[in-house]
């Protein structure tokens, strides 16, 4: 189809005024609003990038399937956004349900734990795994992992709340601290070993093959450094 320039235009105009926002919302002030599954059909990381993004002009108001018409019209009212029906690329509203997994066939591989984003399964590698019931969101990431599809959606009786979206606001961030706190830890071992080869390389007789590695070893330390600030900065 080919359009004038007036009309390219007028669409454009219309994008931009449709992700506008009202003066003064907050990233968080949206995000209080997003029901917290965490499923990323919105296309981003979690319900706070989503948030972050609504607030920043690059995101539609449209992109929650669990939230459904209900936050859309919550969303309208707190941007100042027209309200507008459901995106459908970002898949149907889900009905209530959480999952369990099939203790006959759980191998223990902890893929789903590592893909859960609320830390709502339980387990160990060679071990059974358990969902807290009461903590899955019904955000499905778990699915796709699991090797031996041993992981079944129950559907539940209740709908979700705002109750239940602030306890999974709050796991959702716990796990994003712990693994944070986790990578920390992991580059400050690497630092420490770098350290140590470092400390082995400058008791060797110096030449063109010491200088070579010394220098190999001391950019890896300065980026242990630095992913540890990084990582640091992201828990303030």
């Amino acid at each position: 189809m080919t359009h004038t320039s007036g009309s390219v235009s007028g669409d454009f105009a219309g994008l931009v005024r449709n992700f506008d926002i009202q003066p003064g919302v907050t990233a968080d002030a949206i995000d209080a609003v997003l029901p917290q599954t965490q499923c990323r059909r919105c296309g981003f990381d979690g319900c706070l990038p989503y948030a972050q993004a609504i607030a920043g002009g690059r995101a539609a108001i449209d992109r929650c399937p669990p939230g459904g018409p209900a936050v859309i019209a919550r969303l309208a009212a707190l941007t100042g956004r027209c309200e507008i029906p459901p995106d459908p690329s970002c898949g149907p509203q889900p009905t209530p349900h959480r999952v369990v997994i099939d203790e006959q066939h759980c191998i223990g591989c902890t893929k789903c734990i590592q893909a859960c984003p609320v830390d709502a399964i339980a387990g160990a590698v060679k071990f059974l795994h358990v969902v807290i019931g009461e903590a899955c969101t019904g955000c499905d990431l778990c699915l796709p992992p699991c090797p031996v599809d041993c992981i079944e959606i129950r559907p539940v009786e209740r709908q979700w709340t705002d109750t239940d979206a602030i306890a999974a606001r709050r796991r959702f961030h716990a796990r994003e601290q712990r693994l944070a706190i986790e990578r920390t830890r992991q580059q400050e071992r690497l630092q420490t070993l770098a350290q140590a080869k470092l400390q082995a390389i400058d008791s060797e007789p110096e030449d063109e093959s010491t200088r070579r590695r010394r220098a190999i070893v001391q950019a890896a330390i300065i980026r242990a450094r630095e992913r540890v600030r990084t990582n640091a900065e992201g828990r303030r």
